[in-house]
């Protein structure tokens, strides 16, 4: 059976940078399984898998727009320095937890510190980048089964 719509799909990745960073892997632990379709791959990645086989391992090049997409200028907000602790040492790099309008954890990373503002970038950290997605499929069935 190949992997499509109604499939579930058991597999070892691993996504990597073009460096060769590795990003996240399951190889060597436990395997992950979905169902096509039900959101916990991005589309761009699911379909990159479309048509393997059970047995079947391949590096893929996944581009950012199928990937984590492009980073929106819009998610760059600045802040005035006197919102954070004074104690508090915000470099470059730094990730600080932010509070949504709905009490959810939002991660920004600190890009720009200056002497009165603190510039935040609210991008997902892979927005932008071409990831190498290696899989290997270990079962494909109907799903529910």
């Amino acid at each position: 059976m190949k992997v499509g719509p109604n499939t579930r799909v058991t597999l070892h990745f691993a996504i990597r940078l073009p460096d060769g960073a590795e990003v996240d892997s399951n190889f060597g632990g436990k395997p992950a399984e979905f169902n096509v379709g039900d959101g916990n791959l991005l589309p761009g990645f699911e379909e990159s898998l479309f048509g393997m086989t059970a047995g079947e391992r391949r590096c893929m090049s996944i581009p950012p727009e199928k990937g984590f997409g492009m980073p929106n200028p819009q998610n760059l907000q600045q802040f005035q320095r006197s919102q954070f602790d004074e104690q508090m040492e915000i470099r470059p790099g730094l990730v600080i937890s932010f509070s949504d309008a709905a009490n959810s954890e939002l991660p920004g990373v600190v890009k720009e510190v200056n002497e009165d503002s603190v510039v935040v970038d609210f991008n997902h950290p892979l927005s932008g980048k071409t990831l190498e997605f290696d899989v290997e499929i270990l079962r494909v069935c109907e799903s529910g089964q």
